[in-house]
């Protein structure tokens, strides 16, 4: 049997317990062909680039399988009828990735400056003094 990493995003709409039975639906249709699911991972509801039948949002899903290719072929099948699902993406690996994946890992955020431009190794403006003033502008003709 080969192994696949398959990763499917559903509805937003959907509860978390929604999703969850999904997996499970998911997980029997491939050990009913003989083949296995290694780590279910669900990293929850995403922000999306951009809009999928309407959706702005999504709950994302990662199974790890070690099946032949008629299970892939039947689970692929039916994420394509089902409505509650968006989008699915089955990739053959060599071998699958011990630990959690990328998406789940924690990043360090304290270290990284925040969006509104107050950058954590400078403190807050009022620490910082005030800013120096250049001074009026000349008029145009005088500059060169």
């Amino acid at each position: 049997m080969a192994l696949y990493e398959h990763v499917f995003l559903a509805r937003q709409d959907m509860s978390a317990q929604q999703v969850d039975a999904l997996i499970e639906q998911y997980k029997g249709v491939i050990e009913s062909f003989g083949g296995k699911v290694g780590r279910i991972e669900n990293w929850g509801l995403k922000s999306l680039t951009y809009r999928i039948k309407k959706n702005r949002k999504a709950h994302y899903a990662l199974l790890d399988l070690d099946a032949p290719a008629a299970a892939v072929a039947e689970l692929e099948r039916q994420q394509r009828i089902s409505e509650d699902v968006l989008r699915y993406m089955t990739v053959s690996v060599e071998a699958h990735e011990e630990g959690q994946s990328a998406m789940l890992q924690k990043r360090d955020r304290d270290e990284r400056p925040r969006r509104d431009g107050d950058r954590p190794d400078r403190g807050p403006r009022e620490d910082r003094g005030p800013r120096e003033d250049r001074g009026p502008r000349r008029p145009r003709e005088d500059r060169a």
